[in-house]
């Protein structure tokens, strides 16, 4: 199996940095906006985005949860072994909120549909929006773009994009691996 660096720890940082900004530019001071990280990958982008929100830029009401999406994947019973169920970590009520999706690569889209179900069992938020750090924009199956991206990937079917993250892998880095 092939490998190529397609970021690293240094490009990462600097990502998070301006998808921080961007999110600033459009939420302010965060008052009715709601940070939401997909389980599993998704958490750890999520904590460093809402950790840079409020350590480097001082914005002090960031509200973050975690939100669990493996009972409403539409492959929940399709594969030889059981999907790993995470905890949903939502301390909050969504009703009426501007909520912001974050996970760590967009593919068919399928995980962001399930997670639009899953969100509306904590209330109706008033907008959806998606931050993704990897977008690999040929590989869609529905419909779904995100309002935030680290970087656009152009991959192909043998190819799996992978992130690392310090707090997981011992590393930041994101990895194209082409699959034999």
């Amino acid at each position: 199996m092939s490998q190529k660096i397609l970021l690293t720890a240094k490009e990462v940082n600097i990502i998070l940095h301006r998808l921080a900004c961007q999110l600033i530019e459009n939420h302010l001071d965060f008052s009715n906006t709601i940070l939401i990280g997909i389980q599993p990958r998704g958490k750890h982008l999520a904590e460093r985005l809402a950790a840079i929100l409020k350590e480097d830029y001082k914005i002090k009401d960031v509200q973050l949860g975690f939100l669990d999406i493996t009972f409403f994947r539409d492959d929940f019973r399709r594969g030889e072994k059981p999907l790993e169920a995470n905890r949903t970590e939502i301390n909050f009520i969504v009703e009426d909120k501007k909520v912001v999706f974050i996970d760590d690569v967009l593919y068919t889209g399928r995980s962001i549909r399930a997670a639009l179900t899953a969100i509306q069992s904590f209330g109706r938020p008033s907008e959806i929006e998606l931050l993704t750090l990897i977008d690999r924009r040929f590989s869609r199956h529905l419909p779904i773009q995100p309002d935030y991206r680290g970087r656009q990937v152009d991959a192909i079917n043998n190819e799996k994009v992978v992130v690392k993250w310090i707090e997981n892998d011992g590393e930041d880095l994101v990895l194209l691996e082409q699959k034999k």
